[in-house]
């Protein structure tokens, strides 16, 4: 895979993408919901058939050559992983489910057995549910007390209230590198640094970043960070964790069972070295190995073309929304000079927009976009909070990707225009 022509990114990549070439009620596919899951490229596909076709068997477990080869595949995904996000070491990642499963291990292994009553969690209002719900559950089991930073007036992390409400009672921080809904991107590195003073340990939620640009843990400086496979090309089904080596080596198995154990008798059990002390039962073998074959895909291409590439998509993408006098985007806007900045400070956005139009409704704007063959978002995007603080009770939401095109947010914003004149005249 090089890509080294003269074509637009999307031009160059586009025939990976099967699914983007049939038609959705009769029309051509236009796939705007990026940030709900990604397409998967060919290669992607194809490595997770070739390993059930040619070499299915369970890792760790056999002496045959089928169990050695599916070993080699599984673990050398996981070392692709600790590269991609520049880990320390591959003891440091941990296969998951999704990012939903990786903070469910952080709230009850480490959570569970390190908060007490009176302790702080600090997450903010932007958060998605997965970085909610845990926190409520081990809240009311420990008696730890929930803080949330809320919004500055251009609807990002307001990093002066952060300031503000973090003190020294406080022990967890917990925030999303990349709201889901607003787009923003938050300042991690200067909210880990903060977290740190005051011996807080801080977990970066990064569903929407790594897939878009590159993602460095060290420089981040953060306790944990958790990502799911299926925003960034991989199949469903898997995700990581990782965490910085001496605080897994400390936290306690989150579930129990094969593979993660190094002794077992009838009275108690001794756990095995990382990461596999995490990672009971059969994993998702092919999932995994696809996984390592998405971040091939990805490092191949660069994510910093795949930056700047959805950075002049989504300068483009506002030029056209705001151009339509109903549309109110949530989230800051691009910078002035339209490109989307990934830098540590949080400045720019990320290649999506949440709006709402008028009176339409979200679900009602996407049901007839549909019949368009155009697919957006609406809804809450699991930010029900975040809708209820802002007094919203849904959003519409346009995400991109490095494989959509400009011709594809012009067919968007034709069908949203011809779609709002349809609700103009139901509504007059």
């Amino acid at each position: 895979m090089t890509f080294t022509s003269t074509k637009t990114l999307a031009d160059k990549v586009r025939a990976d993408f099967p699914i983007l070439h049939q038609e959705v009620n009769g029309k051509p596919l236009v796939y705007l919901d990026n940030a709900a899951t990604s397409q998967k490229p060919l290669f992607v596909l194809n490595t997770l058939r070739d390993y059930y076709e040619h070499y299915n068997a369970n890792v760790h477990r056999g002496a045959h050559s089928l169990s050695a080869k599916a070993t080699d595949a599984y673990e050398g995904a996981r070392d692709k992983v600790a590269k991609f996000i520049n880990a320390a070491s591959r003891q440091e990642i941990v296969y998951t489910r999704n990012a939903s499963e990786a903070i469910n291990l952080v709230a009850y292994s480490w959570g569970m057995n390190n908060l007490q009553p009176g302790d702080e969690i600090i997450l903010s209002v932007m958060e998605h549910h997965s970085n909610i719900v845990p926190w409520q559950l081990v809240a009311q089991k420990t008696g730890a007390v929930l803080k949330f930073v809320e919004l500055t007036p251009e609807e990002t992390f307001d990093l002066e209230q952060f300031k503000k409400l973090i003190s020294e009672k406080t022990k967890l921080v917990s925030v999303v590198h990349i709201s889901n809904t607003l787009g923003c991107i938050n300042p991690v590195s200067e909210i880990g640094a903060i977290a740190h003073s005051y011996g807080a340990k801080f977990l970066v939620d990064a569903c929407q970043s790594v897939p878009h640009y590159p993602v460095d843990v060290q420089k981040i400086d953060c306790d944990w960070l958790v990502a799911s496979g299926h925003k960034m090309c991989a199949p469903t089904g898997i995700g990581f964790l990782y965490g910085k080596l001496e605080l897994l080596e400390s936290m306690p198995p989150f579930f129990g069972g094969g593979e993660m154990i190094a002794e077992v008798y009838l009275d108690h059990s001794t756990y095995a070295e990382l990461p596999h002390k995490f990672e009971a039962g059969t994993p998702a073998i092919g999932e995994a190995i696809a996984l390592g074959a998405a971040i091939d895909y990805l490092t191949s291409i660069g994510m910093d073309k795949i930056h700047a590439y959805e950075a002049e998509l989504t300068a483009y993408l506002f030029q056209q929304l705001e151009q339509i006098p109903q549309i109110r985007i949530y989230g800051p806007k691009p910078n002035a000079k339209g490109v989307c900045v990934a830098s540590p400070t949080g400045e720019g956005r990320a290649a999506l927009a949440s709006f709402t139009a008028g009176e339409v409704h979200a679900n009602d704007l996407s049901t007839l976009l549909d019949q368009e063959g155009v697919a957006i978002r609406s809804g809450h995007h699991c930010t029900q909070p975040l809708h209820r603080y802002l007094g919203l009770a849904a959003t519409a939401r346009a995400s991109l990707s490095f494989y959509n095109t400009r011709e594809e947010i012009d067919i968007f914003i034709k069908a949203l225009k011809e779609t709002l004149d349809f609700f103009a005249g139901f509504l007059a």
